[in-house]
């Protein structure tokens, strides 16, 4: 299956850049921080600290970091804390010291990342504690935002999740409009097997008389959706073994116990990219 566990990655430097540069360019157009031009001198130097103003857990502090040292910016940047450690209120994460103009200039474009990625490594967090005593793991989806899958689903593995598939190019997922038009779960199925070569094949069904069928045409993997922890049950017993099992669908801290003990293998949750809230993460300047 082609779902990625293993230790939290290195974001390409590239990408960060690229993602930076863009989120800097459309911050400063072609006039950059006017406010701070109007108000503070060229040469006025600060010290600032990025703090958490809430718990949860750490991701983006290479965005935060390449923000600040753009454009030979001059600022120095020490990193209290690392991608994937827990925060709670009051934790020192960053600090920034050098050239007013260019820390201030910086400051939204690295909280905006730090806030929105260490977010969905937070709720995923959430989700991974709830069902420890499981089996289980919690995967993300393709419901990313257009720009930011990469980096999206590098902080659902700082939460602790699994990575699913990172596009339409490195897994085959036959899902319900497939199947309609391939005229079959089997029909979809034995296409897959002919054509997709040694790419990992996973089937969507949400009765267990799909469920069956899929079992019947050697489904390696399949996903359930939208099922009832009754019917994940069901679909475990009927399973023996066969194949590996997602869960997808109605997942939310109220629920995913049910779902996890069920006996299913991973249970994929979009949420945790396209529903995170924001962690609060606020830069001060140390006045002292």
């Amino acid at each position: 299956m082609h779902i990625i566990t293993d230790a939290l990655p290195i974001l390409a430097p590239e990408l960060v850049a690229r993602l930076v540069g863009d989120a800097l360019a459309e911050d400063w157009q072609t006039r950059g921080d006017v406010t701070s031009q109007a108000v503070i001198p060229t040469t006025a130097q600060a010290h600032a600290i990025i703090r958490a103003r809430d718990s949860g857990v750490l991701a983006g502090l290479d965005l935060a970091e390449t923000a600040f040292l753009a454009h030979d910016s001059g600022l120095t940047v020490t990193r209290h804390k690392a991608d994937g450690d827990a925060l709670a209120e009051g934790h020192d994460v960053m600090s920034i010291a050098g050239p007013a103009h260019a820390l201030l200039s910086a400051e939204r474009v690295a909280l905006n990342y730090l806030g929105h990625l260490s977010g969905i490594a937070s709720k995923t967090a959430k989700l991974v504690a709830l069902i420890a005593h499981t089996e289980a793991k919690i995967c993300d989806t393709r419901k990313t935002t257009p720009g930011l899958r990469a980096v999206e689903k590098y902080a659902v593995r700082a939460g602790g999740g699994a990575n699913h598939r990172f596009g339409l190019y490195d897994a085959v997922l036959i899902k319900d409009n497939h199947i309609a038009v391939a005229g079959g779960i089997t029909a979809a199925l034995n296409a897959a097997q002919k054509n997709a070569g040694d790419l990992p094949i996973e089937i969507e069904v949400d009765t267990l008389a799909q469920f069956e069928e899929a079992l019947a045409a050697d489904a390696k993997i399949v996903l359930l959706d939208n099922m009832t922890p009754d019917m994940l049950r069901a679909a475990v017993a009927l399973n023996q073994g066969r194949a590996i099992l997602e869960a997808s669908g109605r997942v939310s801290e109220d629920s995913v116990v049910g779902i996890a003990e069920s006996g299913v293998d991973y249970i994929s949750v979009g949420g945790i990219t396209h529903s995170a809230l924001t962690l609060d993460l606020g830069l001060d300047i140390d006045i002292s």
